[in-house]
């Protein structure tokens, strides 16, 4: 039976979670994950678990920040003056919100606290600095 190797173009259904057990992701109910193998589509560590797998195979992985969506960059956390937020906005810690960087591209946030005169911005991934755990089944091998 063949086995995946980079370049493959891959179905998988997956479950990802954090090590708590917390659920933050699953292909269940959807059709299966498609990705090329080595391709840069994944995170680096889901990528490195699927050379070797065989159609029908499943496994449980752990992912280190370095090979997920890396550390916390505390350079990510940014203060935003409120002035330049509409009055009518209202803010609660743990909102996400849009930014644009400086070529107009959008970029996630999430408020971390508000103060009087600016709110404080965490433009991390929201899985950065976190093990993540993965159970992945290998659907097809296209």
């Amino acid at each position: 039976m063949r086995e995946v190797k980079q370049g493959d173009v891959v179905k998988v259904h997956y479950t990802g979670k954090l090590t708590d057990g917390e659920q933050f992701d699953s292909s269940t109910g959807r059709e299966p994950l498609e990705f090329t193998v080595g391709a840069g589509q994944m995170i680096k560590g889901f990528d490195a678990a699927m050379p070797g797998m065989k159609v029908g195979d499943k496994k449980t992985i752990n992912i280190m920040p370095a090979d997920a969506y890396g550390e916390k960059n505390e350079e990510a956390i940014i203060e935003f003056p409120k002035k330049n937020v509409p009055e009518d906005m209202k803010l609660e810690p743990g909102m996400q919100l849009q930014l644009r960087n400086e070529s107009g591209q959008p970029f996630p946030v999430t408020i971390v606290e508000i103060k009087d005169d600016v709110i404080i911005l965490d433009a991390n991934h929201s899985l950065a600095g976190k093990e993540l755990v993965f159970d992945i089944e290998l659907v097809e091998i296209a």
